[in-house]
């Protein structure tokens, strides 16, 4: 089997595919399903478990990755899925030809959509449609300031945003503002490496501000600056590296699907309902990365040279699109 495998903590552009990796998904546990891996969403985090920094490490060697589309290869009895089935989801390994994840963390990947598009929705639209309705309460009509709007979370944030009716302002470099905004559909752009950024969204909100500010990048103290008295500050990430003084990444650990799986199944039906009405598009990075190439992915990832959702394609079906 195929698989990117951490015997040692290094950063990824430093480890080899390997080709031969033993099979840890050829018995899977009397309630998992076993996945044939099509597509793999790319994530910040990947690259800090692979070198041992991450908030969860499993012990060595594993396979890295967490997110997935693919087909279902076995089900035990009982269970909703059967071979064959397109689903979606979450499991450690999915940087691998197979992966074994549990009923709970996996779904149906709606027909409207290619396994590449599939591959970036577990961790990205939950996390911000959570955190903009399950913790915000943003409302029709609200300012709405997305943080580096042209990333997979920034981008979910902004459409899960304009579903909800607010009015978003998506905060970006110089590059990246026009995919915010084409595909995307953010209102208003600021570009935010210019000194003094608050003041243009101040600007655009006629000097009042916004009343919701998502930051998956680690700018939220900067952000405060052009919030409303009695504003919502979401801290989602720190994809900049850095983690702020105030102990922020407090608030990261609460996922909700570990301590809340009845508002998870929830938070799924609503976010299902809304990609059925066509009101929100995942956004799929145009790089073509493989799992021979997914160090380079990693890299760009890092590196910022990428915008939407970037995945690996690990079987050729992945790129024939929407069924």
């Amino acid at each position: 089997m195929k698989a990117f495998v951490v015997s040692e903590y290094a950063h990824p552009s430093k480890i080899k595919l390997t080709h031969d990796a033993p099979e840890p998904v050829l018995t899977p546990g009397s309630d998992d399903l076993l996945i044939d891996v099509h597509s793999a969403g790319v994530n910040f985090f990947d690259i800090l478990q692979s070198q041992g920094k991450y908030q969860t490490q499993p012990p060595r060697p594993f396979v890295l990755g967490a997110e997935f589309a693919g087909t279902v290869a076995t089900a035990p009895p009982g269970s909703p899925y059967k071979t064959g089935d397109r689903v979606f989801g979450s499991a450690q390994g999915s940087y691998g030809e197979r992966v074994v994840a549990k009923p709970i963390d996996v779904l149906p990947l709606p027909d409207t959509l290619s396994f590449d598009q599939g591959a970036g929705l577990f961790v990205t639209y939950p996390t911000s449609y959570e955190a903009l309705v399950g913790r915000a309460k943003l409302q029709a009509g609200e300012w709405l300031l997305v943080l580096a709007a042209a990333g997979g979370v920034g981008m979910a944030a902004i459409q899960v945003g304009k579903a909800l009716g607010a009015r978003v302002i998506a905060c970006a470099s110089p590059t990246k503002l026009s995919v915010a905004q084409a595909l995307g559909g953010a209102d208003f752009l600021v570009d935010y490496t210019r000194e003094g950024w608050q003041k243009e969204v101040l600007k655009i909100t006629g000097g009042r501000g916004v009343d919701v500010v998502y930051d998956p990048v680690g700018m939220i103290r900067d952000a405060l600056k052009c919030v409303v008295w009695g504003g919502r500050a979401l801290v989602v990430g720190f994809a900049g590296g850095e983690i702020e003084k105030l102990p922020l990444n407090l608030v990261l650990l609460k996922h909700i699907s570990a301590k809340n799986p009845e508002r998870s199944r929830k938070v799924w039906e609503e976010l299902l309902a809304l990609f059925a009405l066509g009101r929100l598009e995942p956004v799929v990075y145009e790089g073509h990365y493989t799992l021979e190439t997914l160090s380079h992915a990693l890299k760009d990832l890092e590196d910022r040279k990428t915008w939407g959702k970037v995945v690996v394609r690990v079987r050729e079906a992945s790129v024939k699109g929407k069924l």
